[in-house]
């Protein structure tokens, strides 16, 4: 439980006020018991000297004899205390606190300690009980004179009545003592609100410092520590206020450069654990919770990333390259450099740099296999050529048979390699860009139509059923006709070669919110799942084989990919494997 400051200075000021009273409350408790008790012994001492005087004085002549008793009650009353008269035998003649009859059977007092003092020094004083009248006494006895008469008078007082007014005054002192308790825990918790005042001045604005209030200051001028204290808090606190924003400022620039940077970077400490993602590197490795303070491993579950960030907090020097390959949540290609962060000679941490390098390491590929396959599609007709060309150079021209048939082979490869030289001047000019689109509003239904037409013995040599579904009055589209044609060729050509014998094929559109989407449906031999992703890529065919036995090039469906996003529409296929495929695209309404 939180105690407050004046608090606690009101409780140790109580504490030592309560100390010292009761210090002083048993200090004096002990002397006044001392004083008490010699005050009555002085009172009774000089009551003693009085009542001698007064036996001494008196006209009474048989002073040794039980007529004494009325001088004891005389005195004894006048007094009120108990008074004996005793003979110097020890005979008890007189007693204020019994009758006549009763001092005949009191026992003598000659032994009395007091009695023996007085007979040997004139006075004498004991402390004792009292066997006769069976209380506590304080005795006090004197010899006295008279005439040739001798005797001892004794005055005697019981100790409860001593502890009775011993009590009284304890209680007295204790109640003012109590009082002034009282008094003085006020004053302390007065006292103490005051002196804790400027501590809890101090203590709030510390509060709103540290909760970012930088502008608070102490107004305290007092010429002591307390003074002296807020005038340091108030330095600090323009200093402090001072420093964080140059903390901020480069936290912020940091902040910019980090968020600017469309690479991902890895900031550990000397121990290996994170101290800083940026939003590029969470966004590549899916990265949702919050990093910081786990090991790479723990955060990203890669066991490469782990090693390079142990390998280069134990590196003296350089820098670290290393190429990985993550697989979730997707598989990329990561270029990752490394460096330490020394300061005075101590590794303190390192940074690790992130490069997405998947696109680039996609587009090497593809050209290393764009680069094969055109020289595997080229070297194919041109051998052909040159072997039949040799053949009828070596003899086979004069057999008019062979060398027709040779001659055709050499025509067919040559159209063949034609096309596939303007297929590829085609796709590298869309790709550039150097073909400007002519965009116009065009009707899909005649450009179908015509395409058809175009294909008209190619479909009936396999027999296949066309359905048109193109509504009349769906809208027009912005496109190039020439190159609509092109699309709509290649994939209805592509319907018909891989389709079965009496095959069907869907040709459909449909109107969605800003373009028009077409779909060419067949019930071919399908397309195997694996392939799907990589079937619009140059050169690229499902079956090698078949496609050039059907004079296909591999270029058709990177064509119409290309063309469809020059018109910056959308292509896509969907298709099972025995069953058929569905190839669709879409343009923007005119």
């Amino acid at each position: 439980m939180k105690t407050n400051i004046h608090n606690k200075i009101a409780v140790i000021f109580i504490t030592i006020t309560a100390a010292i009273l009761l210090g002083v409350f048993l200090s004096l408790s002990h002397n006044l018991q001392d004083y008490t008790y010699n005050r009555i012994k002085t009172n009774v001492t000089r009551q003693i000297r009085l009542s001698k005087s007064y036996i001494e004085d008196n006209p009474l002549n048989r002073i040794n004899s039980y007529d004494s008793d009325y001088i004891a009650d005389k005195i004894g009353k006048d007094l009120d205390l108990r008074v004996t008269i005793i003979g110097l035998d020890g005979t008890v003649y007189g007693d204020s606190e019994l009758e006549g009859k009763e001092l005949i059977k009191v026992e003598n007092h000659l032994y009395r300690p007091e009695v023996q003092q007085a007979i040997q020094s004139g006075i004498g004083e004991s402390r004792r009980f009292s066997t006769t009248i069976k209380k506590d006494f304080l005795y006090i006895a004197s010899l006295f004179n008279k005439g040739e008469k001798k005797g001892i008078i004794r005055l005697s007082i019981p100790l409860s009545d001593i502890e009775h007014l011993l009590n009284r005054l304890r209680y007295t002192l204790a109640t003012s003592l109590l009082a002034a308790f009282i008094l003085s825990a006020l004053v302390s918790y007065s006292a103490s609100l005051f002196i804790s005042r400027p501590i809890r001045e101090i203590s709030r604005a510390a509060k709103d410092i540290a909760d970012g209030d930088y502008s608070k200051k102490i107004s305290l001028r007092s010429e002591d520590e307390i003074g002296d204290l807020s005038s340091i808090f108030n330095h600090m606190a323009g200093q402090v206020k001072s420093r964080i924003g140059e903390v901020n400022e480069s936290k912020s620039r940091l902040e910019a450069v980090l968020l600017s940077m469309f690479e991902g970077v890895m900031v550990v400490d000397s121990k290996g654990s994170i101290i800083l993602i940026n939003q590029p590197l969470k966004n590549v490795l899916k990265i949702e919770e919050e990093p910081s303070g786990k090991r790479p491993i723990e955060a990203i579950r890669n066991l490469q990333i782990q090693e390079i960030a142990d390998n280069i907090l134990h590196t003296k020097e350089g820098l670290i390259s290393e190429e990985i390959t993550i697989l979730l949540p997707v598989e990329k290609t990561l270029l990752v450099h490394a460096t330490p962060v020394k300061k005075g000679g101590k590794t303190e941490g390192a940074v690790l740099v992130f490069h997405d390098v998947t696109n680039l390491r996609r587009l090497e590929k593809v050209r290393q296999d764009f680069v094969a396959n055109v020289s595997h599609e080229l070297r194919t007709p041109i051998s052909s050529i040159i072997g039949y060309a040799e053949t009828l150079l070596d003899g086979a021209l004069r057999d008019e048979e062979n060398a027709t048939d040779f001659l055709n082979i050499i025509l067919t490869d040559s159209n063949r390699l034609a096309t596939l030289i303007d297929d590829l001047l085609s796709l590298a000019k869309i790709e550039s860009g150097k073909i400007m689109m002519e965009k116009r509003p065009c009707q899909l239904l005649p450009i179908a139509e015509q395409v058809l037409a175009s294909l008209k013995g190619h479909i009936e040599g396999k027999e296949i059923k066309i359905k048109i579904d193109i509504p009349e009055n769906i809208p027009s589209v912005s496109a190039d006709e020439t190159r609509i044609k092109q699309v709509l060729l290649n994939l209805i050509d592509n319907a018909v070669k891989y389709n079965i014998q009496g095959g069907k094929i869907s040709i459909s559109a449909d109107e969605t919110n800003d373009s028009v989407k077409v779909n060419i449906s067949d019930t071919g031999i399908g397309i195997p799942r694996k392939d799907l992703p990589r079937l619009f890529e140059r050169f690229y065919r499902v079956d090698k084989a078949r496609s050039r036995e059907l004079g296909g090039t591999g270029l058709g469906l990177s064509i119409v990919k290309h063309i469809i996003h020059s018109h910056n529409g959308e292509v896509s296929v969907q298709s099972v494997e025995g069953e058929g495929s569905t190839f669709s695209f879409s343009l923007p309404k005119a």
